[in-house]
């Protein structure tokens, strides 16, 4: 009798353990995974659902907690057909939930780089992990120029893409656009460009024994909205340098938006690296909301080390930010990847 109650107890303690450690932790540290560029996350119904770029496939992550992705439940939910134009260098991944259908947006190539392109899927499913992702076909302006990191936006009642792209067929230069969308996957104004990399904190581009050999990088724009102000926060410099960074372009929400001179860009970088903290190359970032809606959250990619480049040392990060009383966003600095953050609010 006494060795089956013992028996009971330790089992009663062994779910009680269980039961613990599925709970998610209310603390957490970056990187929230140990590699992925170009984070990108959507917030609905509770959960969270997140992608980077994985080259070859689009995959999702779904989660309660953006700071739990490690123990997410994670799905392929496309992986292109051979031979085609977007067969490879899938780049820059978003999923976006627009009109009651999921959309994910991405650049592509068939492995040169010259010919990379938007590309859309779509699924109706309530769940993007579940039923049938179909593919709608590239998504350009009339001059189908080089395309990729391209972000998808409503602002009072219209549909817009911002994406980096080049001016004419020849690398060497990568400037922000905007256009007006007819839907999810048909662009239908003019592109506009609306930042070119001029300043000498986005013109960090040296690639010595190639050609060209420097090209200056404005690239993954992201919209951000706050009060009666619009905001675009994009990368800059190359990200094969440590200088790659973060600069804003912004404009008040009744401004049109396809008007250029609508647009002013900031003079110096809003978000580096911190070598201190082990942050080098901090860029190509997008936002969310914390579960409750209370605390703005950027999410962005950084090395651990210098020198390392695009590869995939590049890690997904996130910390909280503020708003100045101007109006302004407030990132900080990229925080130590030894310090310990608490978990997004929760409702």
């Amino acid at each position: 009798m006494r060795i089956a109650t013992l028996f009971i107890i330790a089992l009663f303690f062994a779910g009680c353990s269980a039961n613990r450690v599925k709970q998610p932790a209310e603390t957490f540290a970056n990187p929230i995974l140990s590699s992925g560029a170009d984070p990108y996350s959507f917030y609905k119904d509770g959960y969270y659902y997140y992608t980077h770029t994985a080259q070859n496939k689009l995959i999702l992550w779904k989660t309660k907690s953006i700071a739990d992705l490690k123990n997410a439940e994670k799905k392929v939910v496309w992986t292109p057909p051979a031979n085609t134009a977007y067969s490879k260098e899938l780049w820059a991944p978003q999923i976006h939930f627009i009109n009651g259908k999921w959309y994910m947006y991405f650049a592509a190539d068939d492995g040169n780089n010259y010919n990379h392109r938007m590309y859309v899927i779509e699924n109706a499913s309530a769940d993007p992990l579940q039923g049938k992702w179909e593919f709608k076909g590239k998504v350009a302006d009339a001059t189908n120029k080089w395309a990729i990191d391209a972000d998808v936006f409503e602002h009072r009642g219209k549909l817009y893409m911002i994406w980096s792209g080049w001016e004419g067929n020849e690398n060497g230069q990568q400037n922000i656009y905007i256009a007006r969308m007819k839907n999810p996957w048909t662009i239908e104004s003019e592109r506009v460009k609306i930042s070119s990399p001029e300043l000498k904190w986005e013109t960090h581009g040296r690639l010595p024994g190639q050609t060209p050999d420097q090209v200056n990088v404005n690239e993954g724009p992201q919209f951000l909205k706050h009060k009666d102000k619009v905001f675009i926060i994009y990368s800059a410099s190359g990200c094969w340098t440590d200088h790659y960074t973060l600069g804003m372009l912004s404009t008040s929400a009744d401004a049109d938006l396809l008007n250029a001179s609508s647009w002013k860009k900031h003079p110096e970088p809003v978000f580096q690296a911190a070598p201190g903290s082990g942050v080098y190359a901090a860029g190509h970032n997008s936002f969310f909301k914390s579960p409750d809606g209370k605390e703005d959250w950027i999410l962005y990619h950084a090395n651990s080390e210098p020198g390392q480049g695009c590869g995939g040392h590049r890690s997904p990060r996130a910390q909280k930010f503020t708003w100045r009383k101007d109006g302004t966003p407030d990132f900080g600095k990229p925080l130590s990847t030894k310090q310990t953050l608490t978990v997004p609010s929760k409702k």
